[in-house]
């Protein structure tokens, strides 16, 4: 059954399940996972559709075609998106764009759902009450909220909106805050704030889907617009504050959030500075060297690097303001042959702890460090797969371009 057919045949009212990749035929199914993603409901666990996010796509709510884009976004393997109110529309448009992404959503609704999480970044508090109470069958698609320049001082009001907006509609709707606001960013208040956004976030916590970060925000306050040849982690006062905000809310006990990766902003041609940063051997092994320099071409090279530096820091998912994006966030997230079997060998191993060689035998695993990592990576099996033995990220970029 395609996409359109699955669904237009679920029904009216009825939330279509999240999974990873079904865009894919069955056959490159097949060649490409030793474990495919599994199907997700708005009633998995919170933690787990936080990180089911994987790419999420922003759209101004102002589109005309916004229910049609969303649809058609769904059937390309999108599996989360944000109808825009703040940042993409222009202050005189914004009660227009309010009532098109209500209309969008119970337009939606009513051809039988997206297979996606799908939001709203709003602009002040009440716009949370006014859309809640605008929806009809837009409701059951809708996700929850984004919310901006998120704050100590302002954030409780959204929060309190949203909570009464899940009454209103008999639902649990999830808030994202995005944090962004010079508070965050500037060194002497930094520490302070983060710690009152804990606390805030904490009172919440059941409410609270992924914390985001603005990072073009952040680099307004020092009028700074970072270059395509650099990933965000390049430009170090925006760097630090990722790392503050990862330390403070992204720990690996009862007390972190999923934080995703900010935006990347370039997907044109450009004349290059610096020589490209991905490597040449992986395409050359997969006979993949002029994907590669397609890939190069459209600055994706300096993307596939911030998804990985993401990563590397504690960060899972990442804002997109372009379809081509989405593709490579994902074929980054699914786990690997290699990885998953050390994760498994680390769940199962002595709980009094120790150390091992992995079955690969190029690491050690140790049981009680690697042991958050391990469970996390098995999370992210659940809602990305788990790829074939020999099977690379190069292959899941290839089968994702071809489609």
């Amino acid at each position: 059954m395609s996409v359109s057919e699955e669904i237009t045949s679920s029904g009216v009212g009825v939330a279509v399940p999240v999974r990873h990749f079904h865009h894919l035929d069955p056959e490159t199914h097949g060649r490409l996972f030793l474990r495919p993603p599994q199907a997700l409901g708005p009633d998995e666990d919170r933690a787990v559709l936080a990180v089911a996010l994987g790419a999420t796509l922003y759209v101004p709510a102002t589109r005309p075609d916004l229910a049609e884009t969303i649809l058609r976004r769904s059937g390309d393997g999108v599996c989360s998106m944000v109808l825009d109110l703040e940042d993409a529309v222009a202050d005189h448009h914004v009660e227009a764009a309010l009532l098109n992404a209500v209309d969008a959503l119970d337009r939606i609704a009513l051809l039988g759902g997206a297979r996606m999480q799908l939001f709203v970044r709003v602009r002040a508090a009440e716009d949370i009450r006014r859309i809640s109470s605008l929806l009809t069958t837009g409701a059951q698609v809708l996700s929850g909220f984004v919310i901006p320049k998120f704050g100590s001082a302002t954030g409780g009001a959204f929060l309190d909106e949203l909570a009464a907006a899940s009454g209103r509609l008999g639902k649990r709707l999830y808030a994202m805050p995005v944090l962004e606001s010079s508070e965050v960013v500037h060194r002497e208040t930094r520490d302070e704030e983060l710690a009152k956004i804990a606390a805030l976030l904490d009172e919440h916590r059941a409410r609270i889907l992924a914390v985001r970060i603005g990072a073009t925000d952040m680099c307004g306050a020092f009028g700074i617009r970072r270059d395509r040849d650099l990933t965000i982690y390049d430009v170090r006062v925006v760097a630090d504050a990722i790392a503050a905000i990862v330390n403070f809310l992204g720990r690996a006990d009862d007390t972190g959030h999923v934080i995703t990766g900010p935006v990347w902003e370039y997907f044109a041609d450009h004349e290059r500075m610096f020589r490209p940063t991905l490597r040449a051997t992986p395409f050359e092994e997969h006979d993949e060297v002029r994907f590669r320099q397609q890939l190069v071409s459209r600055d994706m090279d300096g993307l596939l690097r911030e998804i990985t530096l993401d990563r590397a820091n504690g960060i899972q998912g990442k804002t997109v303001i372009h379809p081509t994006h989405v593709a490579a966030v994902h074929a980054l997230s699914a786990v690997t042959h290699e990885e998953y079997h050390d994760a498994l060998d680390i769940l199962g191993g002595e709980s009094v702890g120790g150390v091992q060689a992995s079955g690969y035998r190029n690491k050690m695993n140790e049981m009680r460090p690697h042991r958050s990592w391990a469970e996390r990576t098995l999370v992210r099996a659940k809602v990305f797969g788990v790829t074939n033995e020999g099977v690379a990220f190069v292959d899941l970029l290839t089968a994702l371009a071809i489609r």
